[in-house]
């Protein structure tokens, strides 16, 4: 069978067939679909954004409240467990770390420490108790090296055993004739930068934080790294001792004082001739850990498929139950409740799950449901699974991702990451205008992308869209979307005001259930399974399977 397909979204019913465009124009028709329940999804938000579910962190009993409370409604709606052990739990084994650390930066005898959450975090990137490192800092721009953009940061130069000072985004952030120019790529992504530096067999790696170039403030980054720090419970090929954030101003003055100057060496690193710089500082870094290897777990349950010829197959619903537990006190609060993200999602996956159970007849394809854990770690419960699929990867027509979900109202558009990288686009859009709804695509400049459940399951080739809300909110004059979205941004996003709010609205969040809903049910009863475009940087490994 070819390769190539098209989705035409079946006529399938949805709960807002015969409605108005904005503006009164008849909404092209669809039949409907079983109705999408705001009230449970708000009662399934306020629940899991509790404090009595302290922030949801994995292996704490609130984040095995939250995966409990997942499986029983999973259960109350009639799905079928999905785990291996005929239960609704996929085990993941964690290392648990709790860093304790201290950092000493400077040259010669004009050393001084740094104070810890004010102006650096440091973790262990190895489960072990107590790291001591020391080293050179090499200042390596972006420590990018990406032969498809004929760049290259090290240009040779031998870091084993160096401290790695390194810019986080990427040199589209100054030059938007590079790269993506301000829609970030991986290459911008902290976690890629680590990992680059781990091949290049560095000691340990420094990232030099600012609001613009992180995309969040150095609250974010205070509240996130601060606390327990999680990884797979599994051996690593390779890795570098420790990592750690710097404030600008921090970074500033130790250069300073080496006779550098931040601001030169910053433009400098948007240049492809930049060369590593040799700073004549050293660091040493101290990071005591307290450690736990315990489980967690994903939260998986099954909607199994009709057609026996392609029912082992599986379009996957994806949404992280887990939040970063209890840190750092921020205005008198130390529970990082996760209203926004992900209870949100979470709600909207149920939401999702309540309606298609109700569809008749069953689609073809098995529908699977997968809250997974650890996303706030480095996406850790779907990375997990993609190294042990329930479903073989080759057999996994898409996944549909739903993080951070719309609290806020209606909206004329919507938007999803991903549509433009594979053959999911062409359903996301109609789907969209079956319900009334522009697609609006915006420049990830945040690199959104790579920084959700959706994506580990691209990198290990499966097609996947993760659902953004829109921006023009109904009721709203112009740019309100923005700015909400900016203000969540800035003031709650992983923080402890991130709490249920009685003024939430479900109609926005509702949309996008339905349209997950659609895109959903057209893969499930589609001839033949998605595929990536040919300018995307993901391509399914050979022997894709085909009905």
């Amino acid at each position: 069978m070819s390769r190539k397909w098209s989705i035409t979204v079946a006529m399938i019913s949805v709960g807002c067939a015969g409605a108005s465009r904005p503006g009164g124009t008849p909404a092209t028709r669809a039949a409907p679909l079983p109705a999408v329940s705001t009230t449970a999804m708000d009662a399934h938000l306020k629940y899991l954004a509790d404090d009595l579910l302290e922030g949801r962190a994995p292996a704490t009993r609130g984040g095995l409240l939250a995966a409990r409370y997942i499986a029983a409604q999973f259960e109350a709606l009639g799905l079928e467990p999905a785990a291996r052990d005929g239960s609704y739990f996929q085990s993941v084994a964690l290392v648990g770390m709790t860093p304790h650390p201290s950092l000493v930066l400077g040259k010669g005898g004009a050393t001084r420490p740094l104070t810890y959450l004010d102006d650096f975090v440091a973790w262990a990137e190895r489960p072990e108790r107590h790291i001591v490192a020391d080293g050179e800092v090499v200042f390596v721009g972006y420590g990018v090296a990406a032969a498809e953009w004929r760049w290259d940061d090290y240009k040779d130069m031998d870091v084993r055993g160096k401290v790695l000072l390194m810019l986080v985004n990427d040199p589209g952030l100054q030059d938007s004739t590079v790269f993506n120019g301000r829609a970030l790529t991986y290459y911008g992504r902290w976690t890629y930068k680590l990992e680059e530096a781990a091949r290049r067999g560095a000691v340990g790696a420094i990232l030099l934080h600012t609001a613009e170039s992180a995309t969040y403030g150095w609250d974010v980054v205070r509240g996130s790294w601060s606390v327990e720090q999680f990884k797979l419970d599994q051996p690593v090929a390779q890795s570098i001792a420790f990592a750690a954030w710097v404030t600008h101003d921090a970074a500033q003055a130790a250069l300073a004082r080496a006779g550098l100057n931040l601001d030169s060496l910053t433009r400098a690193a948007a240049h492809r001739e930049f060369r590593p710089v040799a700073t004549g500082i050293n660091v040493a870094v101290e990071v005591t850990s307290a450690l736990r290897h315990v489980r967690s777990e994903n939260v998986v349950a099954r909607i199994p498929g009709s057609d026996p010829a392609v029912a082992r197959q599986a379009v996957l619903f994806t949404a992280h139950w887990d939040h970063k537990g209890i840190g750092p006190v921020a205005n008198g609060d130390s529970i990082y409740n996760g209203a926004e993200d992900n209870a949100s999602g979470v709600a909207a996956m149920l939401g999702a799950a309540e309606a298609l159970v109700q569809v008749q007849p069953r689609p073809r394809r098995t529908l699977l449901f997968v809250a997974t854990t650890a996303e706030e770690s480095g996406l850790l419960g779907s990375e997990a699974y993609t190294r042990d699929p329930l479903v073989p990867l080759d057999q996994t027509a898409a996944v549909l991702n739903l993080d951070v979900a719309n609290v806020r109202g209606a909206t004329r558009d919507i938007d999803a990451l991903g549509l433009d990288r594979s053959t999911l686009g062409a359903a996301f859009e109609e789907a969209a205008r079956a319900e009334s709804l522009a697609v609006v695509h915006e420049p990830d400049v945040r690199g959104s992308f790579y920084r959700s459940d959706h994506f580990p399951f691209s990198r290990a080739g499966v097609p996947a869209l993760s659902i953004e809300p829109g921006r023009d909110f109904v009721g709203r004059p112009p740019g309100w979307g923005e700015q909400e979205a900016a203000r969540y941004n800035r003031e709650r996003y992983h923080q402890p005001s991130d709490e249920y709010r009685p003024t939430f609205s479900y109609a926005g969040m509702a949309q996008e259930v339905r349209v997950a809903m659609r895109v959903a049910l057209a893969v499930a009863n589609a001839p033949a399974l998605p595929e990536w475009l040919p300018n995307s940087e993901f391509q399914r490994p050979s022997g894709r399977a085909h009905p």
